[in-house]
């Protein structure tokens, strides 16, 4: 396999691989309970709050994991270093991502996301079961460091010195609603960028050439150092892979906004 995602049709044609559920939907219903009624045979599901991210508290809503936390959960599912992992969601990818970004963070070389995830994989006629699987357990080792990160001050100076893309939808980028954190806004100098543009109507991600026209005009081209928030790292995951695809490579403030609110002396914008 090459590049971050792969099709229904190749990962059909796939032998030994490691396939991931990441279903997951902010405030229900539960992803478990959506991968209990159907789910790509061979499929294990993995719980993007308690594998892919650490307790909320000071580090955001979905910090990053402990190593060790990691290294376990992983195993437990199946991970092992050596056999490719594909991922899936059926949000547009964008649990998926997570996924995705969090094992390449911690050294897996060999990660694919779904594209289009599970509506695609239907749509293709392929089947979907609701066995459970019981993986034999997996032997990854957790190595941090694989994917660029930002903090708060990396990405406040990114936002000058380069360009920082705001993943979230554009009316909680301007702080006219903010549905979860305390604080509406952005950081200073952020630029909107939702990354419900990344996708087809279907679902998809662009073609490689029209997502670089994408951040091109958001001012993310080749040369210039580039990173992504959200509200907690998950939306913002997505837009690293979008990159990705794009040949872009891109950091990721995992804490995102709501780490950036924990400290009211940052500043915050709106319009």
């Amino acid at each position: 396999m090459t590049g971050p995602l792969i099709t229904p049709s190749a990962l059909a044609a796939l032998g030994d691989v490691t396939l991931l559920d990441v279903r997951w939907r902010l405030g229900g219903p539960s992803g478990m309970d959506l991968y209990r009624e159907g789910h790509l045979p061979g499929a294990v599901f993995c719980d993007l709050d308690r594998a892919l991210a650490g307790p909320p508290g000071e580090g955001g809503r979905h910090p990053l994991p402990a190593v060790d936390a990691f290294e376990r959960a992983m195993r437990r599912l199946g991970v092992s270093g050596a056999r490719p992992v594909v991922v899936y969601d059926d949000t547009s990818s964008t649990a998926a991502a997570r996924a995705w970004w969090t094992l390449r963070y911690f050294g897996h070389q060999d990660v694919r996301v779904l594209d289009g995830g599970l509506p695609a994989w239907e749509a293709a006629g392929l089947p979907v079961v609701k066995e459970e699987p019981v993986p034999a357990p997996g032997d990854f080792t957790a190595r941090p460091g694989g994917m660029p990160v930002l903090d708060a001050d990396r990405a406040a100076a990114l936002a000058s010195s380069g360009v920082l893309l705001d993943a979230r939808a554009a009316e909680r980028y301007r702080g006219e609603v903010e549905p979860i954190d305390p604080v509406a806004g952005h950081i200073p100098g952020a630029v909107s960028a939702p990354t419900t543009e990344n996708v087809t109507p279907g679902g998809t991600f662009l073609a490689s050439g029209e997502l670089r026209e994408r951040f091109a005009a958001l001012g993310a081209r080749e040369g210039v150092a580039a990173g992504a928030y959200c509200g907690s790292g998950v939306t913002a995951a997505h837009q690293v892979l979008a990159m990705e695809v794009a040949g872009l490579p891109a950091a990721l403030y995992v804490g995102s906004w709501s780490h950036w609110v924990t400290d009211p002396s940052r500043p915050v914008a709106t319009g």
